[in-house]
């Protein structure tokens, strides 16, 4: 699962844009609050990434550009945000607010 996990971040990586190697890129970390699920999924410009623990352990580099995150668990409400990867690394903190019984 875990290799399965790690295979979905390299691919997002390639598929958020053209080949990062030489070009401009910026490193998007995550982490997430205690409330927040573990195995929530995590998707960049519609693009699965893998579950939110492997790839706030791992980041994602991201090229310049603005890009969509989005992490959803069924339960609880998505977090959706716009980031623009421009110079700096980018840190998001991730928190999953449960939806109403």
């Amino acid at each position: 699962m875990l290799r399965r996990a790690l295979v979905s971040v390299a691919l997002v990586a390639i598929a958020c844009g053209p080949s990062l190697t030489g070009s401009a890129a910026v490193t998007l970390k995550m982490q997430r609050s205690k409330e927040t699920p573990r195995n929530a999924s995590v998707s960049i410009d519609e693009q699965y990434l893998g579950p939110l623990n492997v790839v706030a352990s791992h980041g994602v580099r991201l090229p310049v550009g603005t890009h969509s995150i989005t992490v959803e668990k069924e339960g609880y409400f998505p977090f959706d945000r716009l980031v623009t990867a421009d110079r700096d690394d980018i840190l998001l903190d991730v928190v999953l607010e449960r939806v109403p019984d």
